[in-house]
């Protein structure tokens, strides 16, 4: 809680947010900007959004395939590290709908030119403009040229265009921000992540990152001495120094985004939440997380909200056994709230 700025958050920007943490979970929007404006000193949806379309913060697949928030300058070595393991892991899926790399850099030629000075195109649009290239787009085919693309930090998703997504150009939104060395990008993402996510272990890396966990090792190697190993009943983990030793109080309670990284920036997850528990924040295993409430560092609870016209609807769930101050709930509800510029009331 206290490394993830879930503690009395104090983020100015949503800028500093996604910088510190490094890389948040973004295939939800909705739950993203929230998971953003949760650790902000004073949560705005117009402040999140505002980066967004200022271009200050992207969102990309740098990591295991899935969209998230990066820092715009660091949007091309992150998608550059783990490019080659995503892009190996759906070689017989690409086979499967032949799908030819002759396809992808016909596409890459159309969107260079389609997107080029800060254009951007809804997702339909842009896959009607490789079919008119004489790309078929057909079943998942427009999907995975899309993936390919993004790996080759060709695209990434751009402002939307009312609630459509849209896609741009990589380099016209990072104004060509450099890749860097692999060695020393191992040691960065080990490092902000030990720094934002830790304690952590070698594993929780390699699984958040989408690297061998021998890399997920060297990294926070190389990473010393931002950040020190320190063994937790023979579990070696990973954090900057102290981390580990703050307390959080026994009330303090939270309303989390569903996919926050929270929950979702680590491979184990028993510190934060009984296993008897999990299916009730991602029912049936099917990779959709509900959003979460946590007390003391505990995840105990799911909630949900309902937006209408100047009012936040909310209400909670609760595991069997665990009771919530309502007094607690309700401040963190108007948290929550006033980030969108709304009131608030409860579900009876």
């Amino acid at each position: 809680m206290h490394s993830q700025r879930l503690v009395a958050p104090a983020f100015e920007t949503p800028g500093e947010v996604v910088r510190w943490m490094g890389a948040m979970q973004a295939q939800d929007y909705h739950q993203a900007v929230w998971a953003i404006g949760s650790r902000m000193a004073n949560p705005a949806l117009t402040a999140v959004e505002t980066a967004i379309d200022a271009g200050d913060i992207l969102r990309t697949w740098p990591m295991r395939g899935t969209i998230h928030f990066v820092a715009a300058e660091e949007a091309r070595w992150r998608v550059e590290l783990a490019a080659d393991r995503i892009r190996s892991s759906g070689t017989a899926r690409r086979r499967q709908l032949d799908l030819t790399d002759d396809d992808v850099n016909r596409c890459r030629d159309i969107a260079e030119k389609r997107l080029a000075g800060r254009r951007r195109m809804q997702r339909g649009d842009l896959l009607r403009a490789f079919e008119e290239g004489g790309v078929s787009t057909a079943g998942q085919r427009g999907y995975h040229i899309l993936g390919q693309l993004a790996l080759q930090a060709v695209l990434c998703i751009g402002p939307n265009d009312g609630k459509q997504q849209t896609y741009v150009l990589l380099d016209d939104w990072t104004h060509g921000a450099p890749s860097r060395p692999r060695d020393e990008a191992l040691a960065e993402l080990a490092r902000r992540y030990a720094i934002s996510h830790g304690p952590a272990t070698a594993h929780d890396l390699a699984w958040w990152a989408g690297i061998t966990v021998t890399d997920a090792r060297a990294g926070f190697e190389a990473a010393r001495p931002d950040v020190t190993p320190r063994d937790i009943d023979g579990t070696v983990y990973w954090s900057a120094d102290g981390t580990g030793d703050q307390t959080v109080g026994a009330g303090h309670l939270a309303l989390l985004a569903g996919f926050d990284e929270y929950l979702l920036g680590y491979q184990n997850r028993d510190a934060v939440i009984d296993r008897a528990n999990a299916s009730a924040v991602c029912p049936g295993g099917n990779g959709v997380f509900y959003p979460m409430i946590v007390v003391g560092g505990q995840i105990v609870g799911t909630w949900r909200r309902t937006l209408r016209k100047g009012l936040a609807v909310i209400g909670r769930e609760v595991f069997p056994g665990v009771t919530v101050s309502d007094d607690a709930f309700a401040s963190a509800a108007r948290r929550y709230a006033a980030f969108h510029g709304l009131s608030v009331a409860f579900e009876t």
